[in-house]
């Protein structure tokens, strides 16, 4: 297809090659085109192939969704160097972007522009956490996402053994993945966004919140233990900026929405259900165990032959570390039993709650936590000297019931066509059938850039984002003589990371080591053109191979895109 670029839309497209965390705050229809793009990918469908998933089709939706989330986590790392695909500059990213979003927008929203959260991220110093406190100058990472290739190509580099990615990376690719291996329909699979993560929110089995490289159910989600607070810790603390469905998606900032709006409204009701959880005994054990700090105000009663022995809570929690068993109350007899008598009192502990009274108290009343009058009631029931109770309940409460900030309120929700794809299509189908929508469909249209398929997509935007966009290959050879680099692109193994006439850009042949003719000739063109921007630059490919013509030098390189055409820069 034919497409003419403004300077507003060429931006966009040329994004779809890079996909920066920035990018598709700026772009939301980005988030979905990389789920597109990863699902037109051989890659996933290989899996199908694998021992692995070997009779997957007879698991039931749960069960498959975890043979899923092992796989991911045997062949993927969390990748947080926010390093690998380099730095650019506050300015640059703002003049990009203004014409788009104005500057404060863009600050408030995004960690790279001096956002830090809450009061939950400035108590543990977000920016340090994720490493950007080094970045306290105008230089500032890019951020980039990556395709499945990409994330694969992680075992080419150094120290690394096996496929990786950042959060966006990993909820597209796990988004991906249920729809191919586990035939999850992608109306029940919503694509969340917030300033500083990404998960997914899967209609399964009450819901289940994809986190990295983990799954989280909902009784997961109220268990207390550090992997959930860390899952937990976005849709928690932060904004939710974008919610991206095959319907299409609700931005915090833009006033339009294209998602349906029956299915978002249905969608706000099963998140905000599953964020809450009435508050028993077992909610208590698990809030205590997140809150370890209030153990000390609690003591747990244990009958042991027909004796009542006591131990304060904070030793038997210490027990879980080492234990199967937990203090909740299926296994709680369990776990007392392992610990050591010396540990235990024979009388009650003064000035310490009987964690065993809640469990009697909770079966006789239904407490309202955001009544004042129940919290009292309460107090009146268990009140000791010099217990924070009213503390105790209220973060209880809170703990029980999350509020998530979502991005839906006061939106024109405006009608369009949603895309509609089947587990039962083949690979070769979807393609056909998104190409045939990319007219009325901006997010299909958008994949195929990010897919980079050169057959199937102006060159224009990709060759923007490769001479603007990539300083990893910029800097990784600048101590080296043109020569020197030529060379050095030259003795790469002429291997794409990209099947067919998809294309890398020039920070990940550098990243990786390898790629074709085609792909290094555009790198060294970016390397060039940033040490002398005024020189000419001419590549042409031709089948099996590219010729790249600059400063009366001629150099022949093969190539196994076959493609044809001229790059005049």
């Amino acid at each position: 297809m034919f497409k003419i670029f403004n300077n507003k839309n060429i931006e966009k497209y040329s994004s779809a090659v890079t996909l920066s965390d920035m990018e598709i705050f700026i772009f939301p229809e980005l988030l979905y085109s990389l789920l597109l793009a990863n699902i037109m990918s051989p890659i996933i469908w290989e899996w199908k192939k694998d021992e692995w998933f070997k009779d997957i089709d007879k698991l039931n939706p749960y069960r498959k969704i975890l043979r899923l989330k092992q796989y991911i986590m045997d062949n993927y790392d969390f990748n947080l160097d926010i390093d690998t695909w380099g730095l650019t500059t506050k300015e640059n990213e703002i003049a990009r972007f203004e014409p788009f979003m104005n500057v404060e927008t863009i600050s408030r929203s995004n960690a790279l522009f001096g956002y830090e959260g809450d009061k939950y991220y400035f108590s543990m110093d977000i920016r340090r956490h994720f490493g950007l406190d080094k970045y306290n100058s105008n230089e500032i990472p890019y951020w980039k996402t990556e395709t499945v290739e990409a994330m694969n190509a992680f075992k080419y580099k150094k120290n690394y053994e096996k496929g990786a990615g950042e959060c966006v990376s990993l909820s597209t690719l796990y988004a991906a993945a249920l729809f191919i291996i586990c035939k999850i329909p992608l109306k029940d699979i919503y694509l969340l966004a917030t300033p500083l993560h990404s998960q997914n929110f899967v209609d399964v089995k009450g819901g289940i919140v994809t986190n990295n490289r983990r799954i989280v159910t909902k009784n997961m989600w109220f268990n207390g233990t550090e992997l959930t607070v860390k899952a937990q810790r976005a849709i928690r603390n932060e904004q939710i900026t974008i919610i991206s469905h095959n319907t299409g998606f609700v931005h915090v900032v833009y006033p339009e929405a294209t998602i349906n709006h029956e299915v978002y409204t249905d969608f706000e009701k099963k998140l905000k259900k599953f964020l809450v959880h009435d508050i028993d005994y077992e909610m208590l054990c698990n809030f205590l165990r997140q809150e370890s700090h209030l153990q000390k105000f609690f003591q747990i009663k244990h009958e042991y032959h027909g004796i009542h022995r006591y131990i304060p809570a904070e030793k038997a929690y210490a027990y879980e570390h080492t234990s199967s068993f937990k203090i909740n109350k299926s296994t709680r007899d369990k776990l007392l039993s392992e610990i050591d008598e010396y540990e235990f009192s024979q009388e009650p502990i003064q000035n310490r709650i009987c964690l065993n009274n809640f469990d009697e108290f909770f079966k006789k009343h239904k407490v309202d936590f955001n009544d004042e009058n129940d919290i009292i009631s309460v107090m009146d029931q268990l009140n000791l000297p010099n217990i924070p109770l009213k503390e105790i309940l209220t973060s209880l409460c809170e703990f029980c019931n999350i509020d998530p900030r979502l991005p839906g309120n006061n939106k024109n929700f405006i009608k369009s066509e949603p895309i509609q794809l089947s587990s039962e299509m083949s690979r070769e189908d979807i393609v056909n059938y998104l190409e045939s929508i990319r007219d009325t469909n901006v997010s299909a249209d958008l994949a195929f850039y990010a897919l980079r398929d050169f057959s199937r997509t102006e060159w224009d935007p990709f060759i923007k984002a490769a001479l603007e966009r990539n300083p990893v290959s910029i800097n990784m050879y600048q101590n080296l003589s043109e020569d020197e680099v030529i060379n050095t692109l030259e003795s790469m193994p002429n291997l794409s990371i990209y099947n067919g006439s998809r294309m890398a850009q020039p920070d990940e042949v550098c990243n990786y080591q390898r790629g074709d003719g085609l792909e290094k000739a555009i790198c060294l063109a970016n390397i060039l053109k940033y040490r002398n921007n005024s020189r000419s630059i001419r590549i042409r490919v031709l089948n099996d191979h590219v010729e790249i013509n600059f400063n009366n030098k001629i150099i022949n390189w093969p190539s196994n895109k076959c493609l044809n055409g001229t790059i005049k820069l």
